[in-house]
């Protein structure tokens, strides 16, 4: 009689986490190592991750489905830059199709990993279900899919005066469902993507929403279908058509953004030129679409078929540039004096960054500080043995490197099978190796919350890419036996 796969607590591999990353991962898994037993950890109680967790109006994505999408299923649909529902339901058909639903445990929240070298292996903490109870469980290797940002909470700041407020206050990751903002006054508090997404979503049944920005942001409009990969589709086979647009993009991607980063001055007056020629002539371009910073400094926001600058076209929303001084009653009283009358106010602030899913991380009973260790090709932490996890890029869609992080994972656990090899860990770097941020990035989100994961190092493979070209090359083709990852035995 055979054992519930419920029952079973150890195995060669546990995938932490059920959204993109963590789904794709699996699929790499089981068509490159069909050998190995796994389990996927999801601490919610549905997969799909950030496209589950999100039901805010109108939410989206920001990167094109073609790149966005697996690099083994290709993205079908009319329109390349897609709504939250439609990507959950592509995360969802392919943990069907390729046989994952028995392999994930939903209401399975990792608080710890503790790797043993004696054992070879590392012991999880687990808390299940809604009654958190607790459970071990054990693998030879670890693959951390969490994500970067806090699922629990959003990031808010304390204004003064909110408690005054006589309308409602949201923040988008806890958006409610019953939430009915008809013929209101809407106030977003944020210039980033998400509040850059809920503005013209909700003009369409709000009397008025404005856009509060304490700074702007650089908004690029883009096509919501792409009519070349509409026409490659009818012409081509499904997988051809869609590798051809996939390249296509991300050429394009990676030669505008090497653009913009060479010439800033010349890509921040295009930018600022594209927004003015599509907005009403009395709108102020300069004061409210001219960032202080240069493109790419931070991540430009895509508006699909520029339906932001659309809803400012119509009247049905604004954008006004100021501070908070604080909250009153009736609105917002705006640092130059003005009051903002609200009925709800949402607080697009951005993202309460976690890394690792908030799990503590511990060697030999040593307690692993995160900030202070090394990342190897952007994918293993520098003295911890047979652990990888998935972080995307800053300037291109994440699952690109998802897809490059699965292919490598499973590059080196065939070759640990084959070797007779117990531990894969990279040899921490030496004396001549800078330490260097994560990122490269001035959002006020990443900046809080530096310590929370691995420094980069000055030269490779310590360095982050940010380029896919590179990083296919790294980690497709180079060979495993590069000095620094180290194949043994035991530690």
């Amino acid at each position: 009689m055979s054992a519930d796969p419920a029952e079973i607590l150890d195995f060669d591999t546990l995938i932490v986490g059920a959204g993109l990353s963590g789904i794709g991962s699996a699929v790499h898994l089981r068509q490159r190592c069909p050998e190995q037993s796994f389990a996927i950890l999801e601490g919610r109680d549905r997969l799909g991750g950030t496209w589950d967790l999100f039901r805010y109006p109108g939410v989206r994505s920001d990167s094109d489905m073609h790149t966005l999408g697996y690099a083994f299923k290709p993205w079908t649909r009319g329109q390349a830059i897609a709504d939250g529902p439609a990507i959950l339901e592509y995360i969802q058909d392919t943990a069907r199709e390729y046989g994952l639903l028995p392999h994930i445990r939903l209401g399975h929240r990792v608080t710890a990993a503790a790797w043993s070298s004696q054992d070879a292996r590392w012991r999880l903490t687990v808390e299940r279900g809604a009654d958190q109870v607790p459970l071990q469980m054990h693998c030879r290797f670890l693959w951390v899919c969490s994500g970067y940002y806090n699922y629990a909470q959003g990031y808010t700041p304390t204004f003064p005066g909110q408690e005054q407020f006589a309308g409602r206050m949201v923040h988008p990751q806890d958006w409610p469902a019953d939430l009915n903002y008809r013929n209101q006054r809407v106030v977003v508090i944020g210039s980033g993507a998400t509040a850059m997404t809920l503005v013209p979503a909700m003009a369409k049944d709000a009397a008025q929403v404005t856009m509060l920005q304490r700074s702007p942001s650089y908004v690029v409009a883009r096509p919501r279908a792409d009519a070349l990969a509409n026409a490659l589709r009818r012409l081509l086979p499904e997988r051809l058509a869609y590798a051809l647009t996939r390249w296509k993009n991300v050429l394009l991607g990676l030669f505008f953004f090497s653009l913009a980063k060479r010439h800033p001055e010349q890509a921040k007056a295009r930018i600022i030129a594209a927004a003015k020629a599509v907005l009403p002539p009395t709108f102020d371009t300069q004061t409210h679409f001219s960032p202080r910073y240069k493109p790419w400094d931070q991540r430009v926001c895509l508006v699909p078929n520029g339906d932001l600058f659309a809803s400012i076209r119509s009247g049905k929303a604004t954008v006004v540039t100021d501070t908070v001084a604080r909250f009153e009653p009736e609105g917002i009283r705006l640092g130059s004096g003005t009051l903002l009358k609200a009925d709800l106010v949402v607080t697009a602030t951005g993202l309460d960054l976690l890394g690792f899913g908030g799990m503590a991380l511990s060697v030999d009973g040593i307690p692993l500080q995160v900030g202070k260790t090394m990342s190897y090709k952007g994918m293993m932490l520098a003295g911890v043995p047979n652990l990888a996890y998935v972080v995307g890029y800053t300037n291109a869609s994440w699952t690109l490197k998802s897809d490059l992080t699965g292919a490598f994972v499973c590059r080196v656990l065939r070759h640990m099978q084959r070797s007779g090899a117990r531990v894969c860990v990279p040899d921490a770097p030496g004396a001549g190796v800078q330490t260097q941020p994560w990122v490269d990035f001035s959002s006020g989100y990443i900046q809080r919350s530096l310590d929370q994961f691995p420094v980069q190092g000055s030269r490779v493979p310590w360095r982050l890419n940010q380029n896919y070209l590179r990083d296919l090359l790294d980690l497709r083709f180079r060979g495993l036996n590069d000095g620094v990852l180290q194949f043994k035995s035991r530690l």
